[in-house]
């Protein structure tokens, strides 16, 4: 349900922004989200399509880039990626070690906006 607000601020900063550079309409907006987030990309185009209704970004598509989830062992610096649907384990592939930094996959940002 988190959604909702995410998606109320996302409107808002979309209409300043449209606002800014005197849009007539706004036709899409570009989310990075990252995998470990627990967003989703229809949930959120379900919420915008009600909130924007009546403002110049009423029937504007949402497309959501999924970033992929990328650790780097502190131990020899590899980086790897790790996919959530086929483990859970975070340990390096190269030297077994535990000591991890996410690099990547809990992005959440506006990429760009589509105006006319």
């Amino acid at each position: 349900m988190h959604e909702l607000s995410v998606t109320e601020s996302i409107l808002t900063i979309v209409l300043k922004h449209a606002q800014t550079h005197k849009a007539e309409k706004v036709l899409a907006v570009n989310l990075k989200i990252g995998e470990l987030s627990e967003l989703v990309g229809d949930c959120i185009q379900h919420y915008f399509d009600y909130l924007s209704k009546g403002t110049i970004a009423e029937g504007a598509i949402i497309d959501v880039e999924r970033s992929p989830i990328v650790f780097q062992c502190k131990d020899c610096e590899n980086t790897f990626g790790v996919s959530l649907r086929d483990s859970r384990d975070f340990a390096c592939p190269r030297c077994s070690g535990v000591k991890v930094s996410l690099l990547s996959g809990r992005e959440f940002y506006i990429k760009d906006i589509t105006i006319s």
